[in-house]
């Protein structure tokens, strides 16, 4: 959500030839980065897994180990064109790049309600004092189809909207392909999570992040779980993704021709805390600007989400009432779902 007034970009102070990062993009000292992005994994850490999705032999097998121990992993041989990946990253650079400030705020979101689609930097409530975050977006609601409405996207590009409405369907096939595999890696029905979950509400987002002259003392997207169902994601090849793991933050190098897989907290929900939602955020560089992509698949609101299995870790949780509490917050971490605990 936006501040309320004059709508402040990242990419705009960037322009205006910043050398200071202003107060409110300031990390408190706890959750600064300790590492800086040209250094990326410079000791000997795990890395998430990379699962082929045509090998069938151990397909379950592999999920099984990435969704427990780490909530998040890249998934190669997907079924979705290399060159429908790089088209979405690139019309997604070419709006924050090509287009003119003025233009870009005509498609500002609704200042006054939050995850509104269009263009934006802060997606908290104005009255939340979470320091911002190094970062602007572009949402997009791509789905049900009754919610996807091309004119609102930008049209400064010839193929902007064919090239966001064949990546939604894409990530959407492929979101329902994982959610069985995953079902079954359980020994659920395949279909069981989606059941769970339902139809899906989809929305892309872009998100771009300018050099920052400070990274030591800011974040692109603070530590969060996602609250949803599933996210695919994909970057650039500058990279700034992290997911923490055992007490510590990973570095996630990007994989051009990979989509990685985030567990969000519905999921975790679903399947009783055995599988993990990803806690996750991303840090600032100061010489390239960096591009993301997050498709999330998300319950409607008005659907109730409660565990699959027998003696229940979570308590039940109307979808909506869980998305009104990460936005009126925040997220700080997985502080949400942990709320839900019953013991």
């Amino acid at each position: 959500m936006e501040v309320e007034g004059t709508p402040i970009r990242v990419q705009s102070l960037v322009q205006d030839g910043k050398t200071v990062v202003p107060p409110q993009y300031v990390q408190p000292p706890e959750t600064r980065p300790h590492r800086h992005i040209e250094k990326r994994n410079d000791y000997d850490a795990e890395t998430p897994p990379v699962i082929d999705l045509s090998n069938v032999n151990n397909i379950h097998e592999q999920l099984e180990r990435a969704c427990r121990e780490w909530g998040a992993f890249h998934v190669i041989n997907h079924g979705v064109g290399v060159e429908l990946l790089d088209e979405m990253r690139k019309v997604g650079r070419s709006f924050f790049e090509e287009c003119a400030m003025d233009e870009k705020l005509s498609y500002s979101c609704d200042p006054n309600s939050p995850a509104s689609e269009g263009y934006g930097s802060r997606m908290l409530v104005s009255s939340n004092d979470t320091v911002l975050d190094w970062r602007d977006y572009y949402d997009h609601h791509t789905l049900p189809l009754s919610r996807r409405n091309p004119s609102k996207w930008p049209d400064f590009s010839s193929n902007y909207r064919k090239v966001v409405a064949e990546y939604s369907d894409q990530m959407n096939a492929l979101a329902q392909r994982l959610l069985c595999f995953i079902s079954e890696s359980l020994g659920l029905p395949s279909s069981c999570i989606k059941d769970f979950v339902g139809e899906f509400y989809q929305n892309i987002t872009v998100s771009y992040y300018p050099p920052c002259p400070q990274p030591e003392l800011t974040l692109g997207l603070q530590s969060h779980s996602d609250m949803g169902a599933i996210t695919l994601l994909i970057q650039d090849d500058v990279g700034g993704l992290e997911v923490f793991k055992d007490g510590e933050w990973i570095f996630v190098d990007p994989l051009s021709d990979a989509i990685f897989v985030i567990l969000a907290d519905q999921t975790e929900i679903i399947t009783n805390g055995q599988y993990k939602s990803a806690q996750h955020r991303a840090v600032t560089n100061s010489k390239s600007a960096r591009l993301s992509v997050a498709t999330f698949h998300d319950p409607s609101k008005m659907k109730i989400i409660s565990p699959a299995f027998e003696l229940p870790i979570y308590r039940p949780v109307l979808y909506g009432d869980y998305v009104s509490s990460w936005y009126t917050i925040g997220p700080e971490g997985k502080r949400n779902i942990d709320a839900l605990l019953l013991l």
